[in-house]
């Protein structure tokens, strides 16, 4: 029986309980409550593996994030050494039966040297940011913040 069975189950015994009193009915809600603890612990370990798996997935991640980047950058540090021994020697290309190397123009680019010179028509207007900290730590002081309420909800924990 699934824990949404059980649990609907279990509300409508409770409500037929008030109206008898039986020694099979009182078995039969610890039986059903039984069933639910058992569900319910059931689901709290599936739930301790999941957040083991997406932990450790997550730690993969930045593990290969990491790989990831120390790679671009030796790319990096590469194309740039093989540019200046080409320049070094005078090469513009170099071709090769698998391979061919050149040095070309990137596309231009613009480069900031003076941020406050820069005429307001080419800024960008940012939205503005709600402080969320910063409003909940005035309200838990008992201070009142126009257009925001202090709410408080439940969730599970498992430990």
């Amino acid at each position: 029986m699934k824990l949404y069975e059980l649990a609907k189950n279990y509300v409508q015994l409770m409500e037929m309980a008030e109206e008898f009193d039986s020694d099979a009915l009182v078995d039969t809600l610890e039986s059903l409550q039984d069933a639910i603890e058992d569900k319910a612990e059931n689901i709290a370990k599936f739930i301790k593996n999941l957040e083991a798996d997406a932990k450790i997935i997550k730690e993969e991640e930045q593990r290969l994030a990491e790989r990831r980047r120390a790679i671009e950058t030796k790319v990096d540090k590469l194309k740039t050494y093989l540019q200046e021994q080409l320049e070094i020697a005078g090469l513009q290309k170099v071709k090769r039966p698998t391979i061919t190397v050149s040095i070309q123009n990137n596309p231009p680019s613009v480069e900031v040297v003076d941020e406050t010179a820069i005429p307001s028509d080419f800024l960008i207007p940012q939205p503005a940011k709600i402080d969320k900290k910063s409003i909940l730590e005035r309200l838990k002081n008992g201070e009142e913040v126009p257009g925001v309420v202090l709410k408080q909800t439940k969730g599970v924990r498992i430990r």
